[in-house]
Formats: structure tokens, C-alpha cells, sequence
């Protein structure tokens, strides 16, 4: 069974017409779900061997059946199962009815759910499956409850029950798993929003080879496959005005720490030369921490244009404040053409407009929940309840290239590419500043010529991974600053 995660993303209704297909080209659906229960039982057995006691928890859809042939297989193995039925198990059709009369032909033993019963052993939820629409209701909401309350490890078949599919948001409540074994197709809710607090470990089975009428994904996961050559070579008679000339600006009063991660982050990611543009008082210390800087104190915004003028790329929004020299320099860069990257401050004043523009392919945005919800008049739990359709309407109204930050950070532009899931990443990166290292990132990318569209899903990729390397030695008291040294080995490593 492969550990790897395919890079194909699907929603819900692609999977179930994934699975119509492989039945349809000659694999039975119980041959899929025994396949299924085969890889259940060898994740298990693998991560808990010496437990042998197991508690399987079924519902009343194709889950369930999943859940019975599995516990047939801990039973043939000598394990101690214990299977409590939540929906009546006589009511299962296709499929299900016949895995639930396969494994009680031979001799693994039903009981019914009810309260207070004791899950022994490691516990497995087989009680929704991805067709959940609704709220969870009572009967399963006291099984769900159960399982999150057990002692042992706790295994979901193919999504854990109360999570969406497609959101990545629980419907009233969820199971917390230790792992996951999902099947056919990688679904986006697993990896986004709310759904990887409770998937845990994420291990995908396909079940069988895909069929080539098999639908277009509605997602790309991002991986390292693909994006050799995305930034140009150095030649060897290459000079610093080669890979471009970024100019950030940012660092309002009280704010210049925001404006200096930012630059110094397009310092390791590769950018020739960058200016900073910020208040007069945080020009002596950003040249005191890194002399590599060109760093510009003004108090007047009119100032800009001249630099501008010799701008490749353009950041702007890190600690940039909301007063009135902050909308004088959004003007000025709203004005000019060429590759950007507004973030932070940059989009607080943007949604205060009475209409949003139309940013351009050469722009990125890299809102935040809180940052996304400004710009739609919306709420952070209202853009969290549905990041696809957030994603989506941003795009539809900035028409820019938009990343939608947080938990499985989603990407998506104005170009052929489906739009991009992030399943890496840590907790550890939930600290001030690592949004504005994200900002430097991007606009060392956009300076060095990469296409908006390239750049967004390289960062944030190249953005992940660095904050997992970083954690290696804890996610606890990460800091935005321990991302320099990691994008740069990752950035070489990639095209070298």
C-alpha cells in the first residue's frame, strides 16, 4: 500500500463517480471493498501489532461494509473484535449487505451500539462515509462521542465520520483519528480547513489501477514534482541586476520588524537587488541587521515613483498600517504595472474600497481568513466554512492570482491550472511574521521573472516545506527567522 499521496485531488461526487467507473470496467464493488478492508488491516497492523483487540464501529452505508470485512480480517489474524452495529445491519444493501453476511458466515459476532458500552483495543470508525450532507444526528453524534472518548488508537475508514469531504468542516461534530485510510481518490477535505486536526495520519490506498475516462481533478496537491527550471540559471556572467530588482514596502510606525522578515526573507530566496521602502525611523536598524538592503526612509509617498520606475517586482502590505501615508504608497503601486504581491495592511485598505479592482495575472494576493473575509464582507467563520467557494470569489472578483492561507493553504489563478491544495506545513509556523516571509518569498519569485500564476504555487510549496524542515527541532517556539537558511537550501536543492 502506497505512503505517498497522489497529487490528483477530488471532491466528493469525482470519487463516487471514480468508483462507478472502476465497477463499471470490470472490478466488482465488493472486490473494492475487500481491497479496501486489506488496506485497513495492514495500516493497523503495522502501527499497532501488539494491541490485537479492536472495536469496529458500522453505520448503515457502503462504510459499514468496509468496516465488517475488516473486522472478518482482524478475526482470521486471532485478534479479540468486537463490532457494535449504530444503524441495523439487516437494512444494508449491495455491497454492504453482502460484506456484513460474508463476515457473519464466518463467525464474527454483531452487537448493537448503545451507550456505555466499552471500545477496547484499537477503535474503528465505520460510520459515514463521504455522502454526509447534513448534521450528524443523535445516534451517531453518541457513537462519535464514544470514540473520541476511547482509551486505544482510533483508525477512520476513508474520512472520519462528521467531516466534509469537500470543506474540510465538521457537520455538528467529527471523530478525531490517529489515522486515516482513505481510498480511490485524495479528497480536498482532508487536507484543508478543520480536516487535518481530525484525519491524523493520512495514508492513501487507490484499490485499483484508475480508469482513463477517470474525471479532470478539482484540485493539484502540491509537490516537488514539476518545478525544476522554475527559476532561471545563473549564468556565470550573470551580474545582480540578472535576477531583478524587488522593491518592498512596509513598516509603519511601531511595524518595521514586519517589512525587514519580508526583505530579508527575497534576500535568501534569490532576488538581485531589493529596496525597502518605509518610515524614516527603521532605516538605521534594518541596515544595522542586514547592510545588503537598499533601504529608502519616506515620509512623503510621492517619493515612490522614481523608485518604482526601476522596479521589477513590487511587495507591498507588511506592517505597512492603514494611516494616510499607507494609502498614499497603495496608490502610487495600484498605479504602476508589473508584477506584484499585496498582503497584510495592503488588503485591509484594499477591502475598504466601495468596489474591489481588478488586480491583473501579474498580481498576488495572500490573504489570510481574517484578511479573505475583509475583502468578500464576509466573516472569518463564513470564509472558514467554505474555503473552495472563498477561493473561488476572490478570484472571480480580483482576477489575480489569490492564496488563501491557513491549514492547507489553497491557491488558485487565472490560467489553465486547476487550482493547487498545500498538505504541507505545521503548526509550529502559526507565529507572527511567517506571512510576511511568504510576501518576500513571492516577490524575489516575480523578480526573478517567474510567472504570478508559477510563483504563488512555488512559494507557498517551497514556504511549507521550509517551516517543516525548521520544525525538525520543534514546532514550539518556532520563529518567522528560522525560515531564511531552510527556503534557501530548498530553492537550491530544487534547481540545482
Amino acid at each position: 500500500m502506497p505512503h505517498v499521496l497522489p497529487d490528483k485531488v477530488y471532491t466528493a461526487a469525482q470519487v463516487r463517480e471514480l468508483d462507478a467507473l472502476l465497477i463499471a470496467a470490470g472490478t466488482p464493488g465488493i472486490a473494492l471493498m475487500q481491497s479496501a478492508a486489506e488496506a485497513l488491516w495492514l495500516a493497523i497492523s503495522c502501527r499497532w501489532p501488539d494491541d490485537r483487540r479492536m472495536t469496529v464501529l458500522c453505520g448503515g452505508g457502503n462504510n459499514a461494509g468496509d468496516g465488517y470485512l475488516l473486522a472478518l480480517q482482524a478475526c482470521l489474524a486471532g485478534w479479540e473484535v468486537q463490532v457494535l452495529a449504530v444503524a441495523d445491519p439487516t437494512t444494508l444493501q449491495g455491497d454492504a449487505a453482502t460484506a456484513f453476511r460474508r463476515a457473519r458466515e464466518q463467525g464474527v459476532s454483531v452487537g448493537s451500539w448503545r451507550d456505555g458500552v466499552e471500545l477496547s483495543g484499537v477503535v474503528v470508525d465505520a460510520l459515514l462515509g463521504t455522502g454526509l450532507r447534513g448534521e450528524v444526528r443523535a445516534q451517531y453524534r453518541s457513537a462519535i462521542d464514544a470514540i473520541n472518548a476511547a482509551q486505544g488508537p482510533v483508525v477512520a475508514v476513508d474520512i472520519p465520520s462528521g467531516l466534509d469531504a469537500d470543506r474540510g468542516v465538521t457537520l455538528g461534530c467529527a471523530v478525531t483519528a490517529q489515522l486515516t485510510v482513505t481510498f480511490i481518490g485524495l479528497k480536498l477535505g482532508l487536507l484543508t480547513a478543520n480536516g487535518p486536526d481530525y484525519v491524523g495520519e493520512l495514508v492513501f490506498a487507490p484499490l485499483a489501477d484508475s480508469s482513463p475516462q477517470a474525471p479532470a481533478a478539482a484540485y493539484e496537491r502540491l509537490s516537488m514534482q514539476g518545478w525544476a527550471g522554475t527559476l532561471p540559471p545563473r549564468k556565470k556572467a550573470a551580474h545582480k541586476g540578472s535576477f531583478g530588482h524587488l522593491v518592498v514596502i512596509g513598516g509603519g510606525r511601531g511595524m518595521g520588524g514586519a517589512v525587514m522578515l519580508a526583505a530579508e526573507a527575497a534576500l535568501h530566496s534569490g532576488a538581485g537587488k531589493i529596496s525597502v521602502v518605509t518610515r524614516s525611523e527603521h532605516v538605521a536598524p534594518l541596515l544595522a541587521r542586514c547592510p545588503e538592503l537598499m533601504v529608502h526612509g519616506m515620509d512623503d509617498a510621492a517619493q515612490l515613483e522614481a523608485l518604482l520606475a526601476q522596479a521589477d517586482a513590487v511587495v507591498i502590505g507588511p506592517g505597512l498600517g492603514r494611516d494616510a501615508w499607507a494609502r498614499l504608497l497603495l496608490e502610487a503601486v495600484m498605479a504602476w504595472q508589473g508584477p506584484r504581491v499585496l498582503d497584510a495592511d495592503a488588503l485591509n485598505l484594499l477591502s475598504e474600497e466601495k468596489t474591489l479592482p481588478s488586480l491583473g495575472r501579474d498580481t498576488i494576493i495572500s490573504p489570510h481568513p481574517a484578511e479573505a473575509a475583509r475583502l468578500l464582507s464576509l466573516s472569518t467563520t463564513e470564509v472558514q466554512s467554505d474555503r473552495p467557494d472563498a477561493l473561488r470569489e476572490m478570484l472571480a472578483r480580483l482576477g489575480c492570482a489569490v492564496i488563501l492561507k491557513g491549514a492547507g493553504s489553497l491557491v488558485d489563478s487565472d490560467d489553465l491550472e486547476p487550482p493547487s491544495v498545500c498538505s504541507d506545513g505545521n503548526p509550529g509556523m502559526a507565529v507572527g511574521g511567517m506571512g510576511d516571509v511568504l510576501s518576500g518569498l513571492l516577490g524575489a519569485l516575480l523578480a526573478q521573472r517567474v510567472p504570478a500564476a508559477r510563483a504563488a504555487r512555488y512559494a507557498v510549496l517551497v514556504h511549507a516545506l521550509a517551516g517543516d524542515a525548521a520544525a525538525a527541532k520543534g514546532e514550539v517556539g518556532m520563529r518567522a527567522t528560522d525560515m531564511f537558511a531552510v527556503i534557501r537550501k530548498c530553492l537550491n536543492q530544487q534547481e540545482g
